[in-house]
């Protein structure tokens, strides 16, 4: 990468992230928000609800009402799992953008042949062609790879190699951080999500056996009725720690194959320069 383009894309990468920061503080609220509504007005509908009365039973069968009927913390579960889905939409849009066109074990082998031929050019071609981040770290290391075969400096074979695996890893620092901003949201909603939904039906189960206690005679049906509605809570915090959990790893799989990608591009040019280069 040259010295005059390493500005404007460290600028570029930091109105990424800035990016990424704002969607982030802005998507929590507004989730939330959303959440709220959906449970005053899709669950806590009167349809959902035996004589069209919200404090009373749920109809039965009816999933929605009993959601409703789980407390003040199913809509912050709800914002959790609503929060999974799009950082998920997200990071998807991303992380597929930042694979480029084409298959990156295919086009890491193409530039490995068109180095391997001393054709530089053909192999900085092939990263325009590709795209994405890994073509834009390979694209910088060929780059230098050029500019240290035609200097004039007074450097030895050595620290040239090392001027390009400096600059690779430069255009690496530019690149991932881009690639796991996020992620770290999914990280903690696979913890909270859990004990938000225990905490929510550990509630659930004292309201309904204070109430019990309070009416006298044993009422199994209204004590069962109460259980369920708790363990509403614990569904819902158990569901959207599973899908976290699996879309963490989902992205960390590709991004830690986007970074193999890199260090065997990376690789291969410094070693092909030292080989060409005696």
């Amino acid at each position: 990468m040259s010295k005059s383009t390493k500005p404007a894309a460290k600028a570029a990468k930091a109105e990424s992230g800035q990016f990424s920061r704002i969607f982030a503080y802005l998507l929590i609220p507004i989730l939330l928000v959303v959440a709220i509504l959906l449970f005053n007005y899709v669950l806590g509908a009167p349809g959902n609800f035996e004589n069209g009365d919200r404090m009373g039973h749920p109809k039965p069968g009816n999933y929605l009402g009993m959601m409703y009927k789980g407390g003040t913390l199913v809509p912050v579960l709800m914002a959790n799992f609503l929060l999974v889905i799009a950082v998920f939409i997200e990071r998807i849009l991303t992380i597929t953008a930042a694979s480029g066109k084409g298959s990156i074990p295919s086009f890491v082998k193409k530039v490995q042949t068109f180095l391997s031929g001393d054709n530089v050019a053909s192999a900085i071609a092939e990263c325009d062609k590709q795209r994405g981040s890994v073509a834009n770290v390979v694209k910088a290391g060929l780059e230098k790879y050029q500019e240290m075969a035609t200097t004039s400096e007074a450097l030895d074979r050595d620290q040239k190699v090392l001027a390009i695996s400096k600059e690779i890893e430069e255009a690496t620092s530019l690149e991932l951080p881009m690639l796991e901003r996020n992620l770290v949201i999914l990280a903690t909603i696979s913890s909270i999500a859990t004990l938000l939904g225990l905490l929510g039906t550990v509630i659930g189960m004292i309201k309904a056996f204070s109430a019990l206690a309070t009416a006298g005679a044993p009422d199994a049906v209204a004590l069962s009725s109460g259980i369920s509605e708790a363990l509403i809570n614990t569904a819902l915090g158990i569901g959207t720690s599973a899908f976290a959990i699996i879309f963490y790893n989902f992205f960390t799989t590709r991004i830690d194959g986007m970074t193999y990608a890199i260090d065997e591009a990376g690789f291969s040019i410094a070693q092909t320069f030292a080989a060409k280069h005696k």
